[in-house]
């Protein structure tokens, strides 16, 4: 491991790079619908923008936007090929890395597949502005090791107690044990702007009063009867249904994230993100 870490602190071209792990506990809640969206739209503001799907034992990016995957994840791991290899190209010209879907060996990765993993991250020569990280549901050890290593953990929630209660659940783990404080939230599938200040308030009211966190309300999503439409269509709604009202919420919050600072010491870097998942 220290080898590994002095190589990566040896790479060339340190890669300035905004790492957003999008999460949220609950499976359902409209994660990867998030992470998407929000893809294309940072894509259509100028920004490279490169999403994994980290849901690596169900995967379904792809499978969401009609993609057609020839490798994945499973074929970076088993040597066959290098991470720059499987990367393909979605809307608005967003990279994404392909995990595999039923398989379970994914889910549970070996300590040396899973450094593994790490090693192909430093040695990827995909240059981007922004790596949106698509995590599994739950608190597997692989959605903690992703959330943590990220420089913003993008929680998504709705308006259910289940989703409130994982996500509490994952924030706590978070906190307690990893030393993740700050949380960007985002509100989905709710009916009005009021009711998202108010799912916030629900969370906030839980996490100030068992734990030590902050949370920011970065993005109110409505429940957009388009969205249904454009999984159907297996398209964004950005893209399918630009004028909808949860397209118009997606770019707004793209915007917030395009003012978000990368820190200028070591944590802006890709190579930061790769040591930290390397540390854990």
């Amino acid at each position: 491991m220290i080898d590994q870490a002095s190589g990566l602190r040896k790479m060339h071209e340190l890669k300035q790079m905004k790492v957003i792990a999008v999460s949220g506990g609950k499976g359902g809640v409209g994660k990867t619908n998030v992470s998407l969206n929000t893809a294309i739209a940072l894509a259509y503001q100028g920004k490279r923008v490169l999403v994994l799907d980290a849901d690596l034992g169900l995967a379904n990016v792809d499978v969401m936007l009609g993609l057609r995957v020839q490798r994945n994840l499973s074929h970076v791991l088993s040597g066959e090929c290098e991470l720059d290899d499987i990367i393909i190209e979605g809307p608005a010209g967003i990279k994404i890395i392909p995990a595999t879907s039923g398989t379970q060996s994914m889910v549970d990765l070996t300590p040396a597949e899973h450094a593994g993993l790490i090693r192909a991250f430093s040695e990827m020569k995909t240059e981007c502005d922004v790596l949106i990280v698509d995590t599994a549901a739950g608190i597997s050890d692989m959605v903690l090791s992703f959330t943590r290593a990220a420089q913003d953990v993008l929680l998504v929630v709705c308006d259910e107690p289940t989703s409130i209660t994982d996500c509490y659940a994952l924030m706590k783990l978070l906190s307690r044990d990893h030393d993740v404080f700050k949380f960007k939230v985002v509100a989905n599938m709710v009916r009005s702007p009021k009711e998202g200040q108010q799912l916030f308030a629900k969370l906030t009211k839980v996490s100030d009063r068992f734990l030590d966190v902050a949370l920011e309300l970065v993005g109110v999503i409505p429940f957009d009867e388009n969205i249904r439409k454009s999984v159907r269509k297996q398209k964004a709604i950005i893209d399918a249904f630009p004028d909808s009202p949860a397209s118009v919420a997606f770019r707004e919050l793209a915007s917030k994230i395009t003012q978000w600072p990368i820190p200028n010491q070591p944590s802006g870097h890709l190579e930061f993100f790769i040591e930290k998942l390397l540390d854990h």
